[in-house]
C-alpha cells in the first residue's frame, strides 16, 4: 500500500490506525524514532500473547532472540533515508516461552514534525512462502470483486478499493477525507450515511442490508447493493471507525424483481373469463412496477368471442380500448376513451407491433420526431402532461394469433425501455395474452350457448294465450353461465292454457339441449290433452328411457356421459287454468309448489302432492286442482330463485312471498319486485320465473244444451248453434258451424253413449265441443267413391282450424276451433 493509504493523520493517530489490519489478521506494531513501540493490535496480542498494555512504551527490540535482528532494527529506524526493509524473516519470542518464526516488513509512516514505523507481521509456519508486503495485502483488496472502504470516527473516508471507483468516475482521490454526501448528494447516500452512524454509535453491525442507488456511472438506472457495516476497535476498544463491505447485486435484484413481477402477473392476471376485466387486471400488475401508464387494445372480434382476423383489405385495423392504468389520475382520456375504437395504419409502430408481431421501443425525448406520437395527438397529449420519455409496444400474441397491442410508457420511472425489459413485458404479455384468449374462447362458448337456450326458450309467451304473463330467466354467473331451467305456455283447448315450469341438473350446454328435449317433449304431450298428472307420467317414462340410452352409450363408449346425469333428477310443474270453470290443475314432480296471489293481496303456497323427480320412477304422480278468482296471479319458479349457499329454501319462500305481496300495477312490476329481493348478487344457479294473472271467460261468451239420445236432436242442435252465433254476430260463420255441428252430434248419436252435450266458446275463436259418456275415439278415414259415408270428419277438419279428442272422467270430447273473421 502507498502511504497516502495507510495514514491519515487528520482522522486519528498512527498507533490508532494499526488496528485497522486486525480485520485481515495481520499483526502491526507501531514504533516511533527510538524504537519504542506505541501502537500494539489485537491481532499482534493475538499472535505473541503480550497485551498491548505490557508492551506499550517499551524497546521493540526485546521481542526480538537475535542480536542481529535487533541491531538491523536500530539501523533502520536511526536512518532518516530508510524507505523498508522489504520482507524478512525474524525469531520473536512468544510470551510462553516458545520461539516464533516471523515474517516481517517495517514501512516509515510519516507525518508533519513526527516520525513512526509500522511493523507488519505474521506467522511464517502458519503460511509458509507468505510475505506480508505491500504487493500481497494491496492486490488482495484494491482488485476484490467485493467493494471495501474504511472510514473514520466522522464518517470520512480513509480508503476504498477499485469496485468503489465506479470504473474510474470516482477514484480514491475524490474520496479520501470527505463524507459520502458530499461524493454522491442523494437520498440514498443519506440513507446509507445514516447507517454509518447508527453502527458507528450502537456498536452493533449490520449485515446484508440492501438498498438502491444510482451510480456515476449509469445515473439513470438504479444499483442494488448488499451492505454489511463493522465498527473498528482497537485492543482497549477505542472506537477507530468503520468497514465497509459491498456487492453489486443488481444482476440478481433485477431478476428477483422480475420473476416476483411474473409471479403476481400469474396470480392476478385471468381471475375471471371477461375480456376487458383480463386486460384491466394486465394494466394494473404493471403500473406502477414495470410502467407509470398502460395500456391495453384489442380487436374488435375478440371482444364478441370471433377468431382474430388481420385483415388489412380497409388500409387499417380497428383496436378498441380494453383495460388502462396510470400512476396519475390526469392521464389524458381514461374516461373519455374508455371502450374507444383506435385505427391502427400498417405503416404506424402500432400497425408494424400488429402486423409482424414483433414489440416497437421508441423515445419520446423529442415528441416531434417520435412516429408513434404522431399515430394519435392524444399521444402528445399524454407525453406532455405526465411527461413520458419512453414508450414500449408488445403485441399480445395468444397461440399464433395476434389479440392487441399492450402499450407501456415511463414517465417517473428514470431508466428508458431496454432489451432486458422487452423481454419481460414480453414474458408479462403472453401470460395475460393466454388469459385473453381463455376469455375469448370462453365468451364465444358462452354466446352460443346462451343462443342455443334462449331459441329453446319460448318468445312471446302472450301470443295465443288467453292469460296475461311476464317471465324472468337469469342464467348463472358460474363458468357455465346457461343451464336446464326452462318454462313454458302452452294453448289447449276449450280455452284451457297450460303453465309450465321445469329444471334440468347441472349447467353447460348438455343441461341446455336436455332442456329443450324435456320441453318439446311436454309440448307434445300437452296437444294430447293429458291431464297433469298422466303427462308427469308420460315425461318420467322419457326421462328413464334417456337415461337407460345414456347408460348403454357409456358402455359402448367405456367413458363417463355428462348428459346422463343432466337428465336423471330434472324436476316439472305443469299446471292447466280453465277459463270456463276458472278451476287450475297442478301437479308437479320434486319441484318447489307454485305461490298464489289471492285479489286481496294475501300470498299462498298450495300443498301439493311433491312427487318424486323425473327420472326415478319410484311414485305415482298426483294432482291437486284449486279455484282461482279472477284476478288471482300464480307464479312458478325454479328453485334457483329461492335457494342459495347462504339463503335455504324456507327463508326463500318467506322473501318471496313478501316480493309478491308489494303492490305492483303490472306483471313487469311484480317479476322486477321479486329480483330485486331475491338475486341481489351473482346468481349461484339458474333462475326461472313465470307470472300469470287469470281470468275466466264471461258467462255470455259459453253456450251449453244437454241432447237426447235421439236423430232427431240433431236438427235442434244446428238451430240452437245458428242462434247463438247471431246473437254473437257471428253470422258469417252459421253455415260451416252448422256443418260441424251436424257431423260432431250425429256421431256421438251413433257411436258415443249419454249424457251428450253440445257448447259453444267465444273466445279469440269458436271452439264447438261435442261430449259424451264413451271413451271411443273416432278417426278420419279417406272414403272409396262407393261409400255412402266416412267423409264426416274429413269435412270438420277442412273447415275448423285444428280439431281433436279430449279425455275426461265421464268419456271424451270433440272438440273443434274455427277463425273468427
Amino acid at each position: 500500500m502507498n502511504k497516502a493509504m495507510l495514514m491519515n493523520p487528520e482522522a486519528c493517530t498512527l498507533a490508532e490506525f494499526a488496528h485497522v489490519f486486525d480485520a485481515a489478521e495481520v499483526a502491526v506494531a507501531v514504533l516511533d524514532t527510538r524504537g519504542v513501540i506505541t501502537g500494539w493490535s489485537q491481532a499482534a496480542e493475538r499472535l505473541t500473547g503480550y497485551r498491548h498494555e505490557t508492551v506499550l512504551n517499551r524497546s521493540g527490540g526485546f521481542l526480538l532472540i537475535n542480536a542481529q535482528d535487533r541491531a538491523a532494527l536500530r539501523a533502520l529506524i536511526e536512518d532518516p533515508r530508510a524507505e523498508n526493509t522489504g520482507d524478512r524473516v525474524v525469531a520473536v519470542r512468544h510470551r510462553d516461552g516458545q520461539q516464533l518464526t516471523l515474517a516481517v516488513r517495517v514501512l516509515p509512516l510519516r507525518a508533519p514534525d513526527r516520525g513512526q514505523w509500522a511493523v507488519l507481521a505474521r506467522d511464517e509456519q502458519q503460511a509458509p512462502g507468505l510475505h506480508l508486503s505491500q504487493m500481497m495485502l494491496e492486490p488482495l483488496l484494491r482488485h476484490s470483486p467485493v467493494g471495501v472502504a474504511v472510514l473514520d470516527k466522522e464518517l470520512r473516508y480513509v480508503w476504498a478499493n477499485d469496485v468503489l471507483s465506479y470504473g474510474g468516475e470516482l477514484p480514491l482521490e475524490k474520496r479520501l477525507g470527505r463524507h459520502l454526501t458530499e461524493i454522491l448528494p442523494t437520498d440514498a447516500s443519506r440513507q446509507e450515511e445514516e447507517q454509518f452512524r447508527q453502527v458507528l454509535e450502537t456498536g452493533k453491525p449490520i449485515l446484508d442490508f440492501e438498498f438502491l442507488a444510482t451510480t456515476p456511472v449509469d445515473p439513470g438506472r438504479q444499483h442494488s447493493w448488499w451492505q454489511s457495516i463493522f465498527r473498528l476497535e482497537d485492543s482497549a476498544g477505542r472506537v477507530l471507525g468503520l468497514w465497509m463491505m459491498a456487492v453489486d447485486s443488481t444482476e440478481r435484484w433485477r431478476a428477483r424483481e422480475r420473476f416476483a413481477l411474473l409471479a403476481d402477473a400469474s396470480a392476478q392476471i385471468g381471475s375471471t373469463l371477461d375480456v376487458v376485466r383480463t386486460a384491466q387486471e394486465l394494466a394494473e400488475v404493471a403500473v406502477p412496477r414495470f410502467a407509470d401508464v398502460v395500456t391495453v387494445h384489442l380487436l374488435e372480434s375478440v371482444f364478441s368471442g370471433e377468431e382474430p382476423s388481420n385483415d388489412w383489405a380497409r388500409g387499417f385495423l380497428s383496436l378498441r380500448h380494453a383495460g388502462q392504468q396510470s400512476v396519475s389520475e390526469e392521464w389524458p382520456g381514461t374516461d373519455a376513451r374508455a371502450g374507444g375504437i383506435v385505427r391502427c395504419p400498417p405503416g404506424s409502430p402500432s400497425g408494424r407491433c400488429l402486423k409482424d408481431g414483433v414489440s416497437v421501443t421508441e423515445s419520446l425525448a423529442d415528441p416531434f420526431q417520435s412516429a408513434w406520437v404522431a399515430e394519435d395527438m392524444a399521444h402528445a397529449d399524454a407525453v406532455r402532461v405526465l411527461g413520458c420519455h419512453s414508450v414500449l409496444l408488445v403485441p399480445v400474441k395468444a397461440r399464433g394469433v395476434c389479440l392487441g397491442i399492450a402499450t407501456f410508457l415511463r414517465s417517473l420511472h428514470p431508466n428508458p425501455f431496454d432489451s432486458e425489459d422487452t423481454s419481460l413485458a414480453e414474458e408479462l404479455v403472453a401470460q395475460a395474452a393466454v388469459c385473453l384468449d381463455n376469455a375469448r374462447r370462453f365468451t364465444r362458448e358462452r354466446n352460443a350457448s346462451l343462443a342455443l337456450q334462449h331459441s329453446l326458450l319460448p318468445r312471446g309467451l302472450a301470443a295465443g294465450s288467453p292469460l296475461d304473463v311476464a317471465s324472468r330467466y337469469l342464467p348463472a354467473k358460474a363458468p357455465q353461465t346457461v343451464g336446464g331451467d326452462w318454462f313454458d305456455v302452452i294453448p289447449l283447448s276449450g280455452a284451457r292454457v297450460a303453465l309450465v315450469v321445469g329444471d334440468v341438473v347441472g349447467q353447460g350446454l348438455h343441461a341446455a339441449a336436455t332442456m329443450g328435449r324435456l320441453r318439446a317433449a311436454v309440448r307434445t304431450l300437452a296437444a294430447l290433452d293429458l291431464p297433469p298428472d298422466e303427462l308427469l307420467a308420460h315425461l318420467d317414462d322419457l326421462v328413464i328411457g334417456l337415461v337407460e340410452q345414456e347408460d348403454a352409450d357409456r358402455a359402448v363408449e367405456g367413458g363417463e356421459s355428462a348428459s346422463a346425469g343432466s337428465v336423471l333428477g330434472a324436476t316439472c310443474l305443469y299446471a292447466v287454468y280453465d277459463q270456463v270453470t276458472r278451476r287450475c290443475t297442478l301437479a308437479r314432480a320434486g319441484h318447489p309448489p307454485p305461490a298464489v296471489v289471492w285479489p286481496d293481496g294475501t300470498v299462498a303456497f298450495p300443498g301439493l302432492p311433491s312427487g318424486p323427480p323425473l327420472g326415478l320412477g319410484y311414485l305415482p304422480f298426483e294432482s291437486t286442482e284449486i279455484e282461482l278468482p279472477d284476478g288471482t296471479v300464480l307464479a312458478l319458479f325454479t328453485d334457483g330463485l329461492i335457494q342459495d349457499r347462504q339463503r335455504d329454501a324456507d327463508v326463500g319462500l318467506d322473501m318471496l312471498a313478501q316480493a309478491l305481496a308489494r303492490p305492483a300495477r303490472a306483471l313487469e312490476d311484480m317479476c322486477d319486485n321479486v329480483l330485486s329481493a331475491l338475486l341481489t348478487g351473482p346468481a349461484e344457479d339458474d333462475a326461472a320465473l313465470l307470472i300469470a294473472r287469470v281470468q275466466g271467460l264471461n258467462a255470455d261468451h259459453v253456450a251449453s244444451w244437454e241432447l237426447a239420445n235421439d236423430p232427431a236432436v240433431v236438427a235442434s242442435a244446428r238451430r240452437f248453434a245458428t242462434r247463438q252465433l247471431v246473437q254473437w254476430g257471428l253470422e258469417d260463420l252459421q253455415f260451416a258451424t252448422e256443418l260441424v255441428v251436424s257431423e260432431l252430434v250425429t256421431n256421438a248419436l251413433r257411436y258415443g253413449a249419454e249424457p251428450i252435450r253440445l257448447r259453444l266458446i267465444r273466445q279469440e275463436g269458436l271452439i264447438c265441443e261435442v261430449c259424451d259418456g264413451s271413451s271411443t275415439s273416432p278417426r278420419m278415414r279417406h272414403a272409396r267413391t262407393t261409400d255412402e259415408g266416412g267423409r264426416g270428419l274429413f269435412l270438420v277438419a277442412q273447415l275448423a282450424r285444428r280439431w281433436g279428442t279430449r279425455y275426461t272422467v265421464a268419456g271424451k270430447i270433440i272438440w273443434t276451433e274455427q277463425n273468427v273473421p
